[in-house]
């Protein structure tokens, strides 16, 4: 664990370049870190090993970075974890996300709460806003990754790679089992587990075709009125 920055005169020097402490109360900033000016940095905040944020950077309430590089305008929002992740400029992370080593967030991505990243690229623009998790794979530029969305990258034995390219949008609770590829511009249904490649401009959906039963319902209701009367009167 690297030493806490906790002198008065090592906070001093951080403020006297134009860093924004809101409590320099219960923060953890190792001597290996470097901070730029007009970056925001909330309490509870703990910055360690080789860590590189630059100008004008917010990073929240709780938030763990680990030899990381973040650029200019970025905000790490509250709770998440990185580690050896490079995030550029004017990036969103969290809250409540764990980038892991050998990621790379480019301009304008969002990534929202509760979703991993691993050894991933995630182009420019793209968002994944929301419980899912990215795994062993290169994501293109405004790219939109639903809720749920899994990238399938081990099998037990190996890790494979997962290609989203350029535009794609990827439905809610899909599963995309690597090694697979999605074209550009391309759409993943809902509910749909991806076993194979999907050309440019495609939609795929491997939903089963929803069947209603009329009444189903209302007759099970009944049967249980039915047994529990039969019960009480035994």
């Amino acid at each position: 664990m690297p030493r806490a920055l906790c002198k008065k005169g090592l906070f001093q020097k951080l403020i006297d370049n134009s860093v924004n402490f809101l409590s320099i109360n219960n923060l953890y900033i190792g001597y290996n870190a470097k901070i730029g000016a007009n970056s925001t940095i909330y309490p509870g905040v703990f910055i360690s090993g080789n860590t590189f944020i630059f100008n004008g950077v917010t990073v929240e309430v709780g938030a763990v970075i680990k030899d990381s590089v973040i650029l200019e305008d970025s905000t790490i929002k509250s709770y998440s974890v990185l580690e050896s992740a490079f995030i550029s400029s004017g990036a969103q992370i969290g809250p409540f996300a764990r980038i892991r080593p050998g990621v790379a967030i480019l301009e304008g991505a969002k990534i929202g709460n509760f979703v991993e990243v691993k050894k991933s690229v995630i182009g420019k623009n793209t968002k994944a806003s929301h419980l899912s998790y990215i795994g062993d794979s290169i994501v293109g530029d405004g790219v939109n990754i639903g809720a749920g969305v899994i990238t399938c990258n081990y099998d037990g034995v190996k890790k494979y790679s997962t290609i989203i390219e350029d535009g794609c949008f990827i439905g809610s609770d899909s599963q995309l089992i690597a090694p697979v590829k999605i074209g550009k511009n391309s759409y993943i249904g809902s509910g749909t587990t991806v076993t194979k490649d999907v050309p440019e401009g495609s939609l795929a959906i491997s939903r089963m075709p929803q069947r209603n039963i009329d009444g189903w319902a209302l007759k099970k209701m009944k049967r249980k009125m039915a047994k529990k009367q039969k019960q009480g009167e035994a």
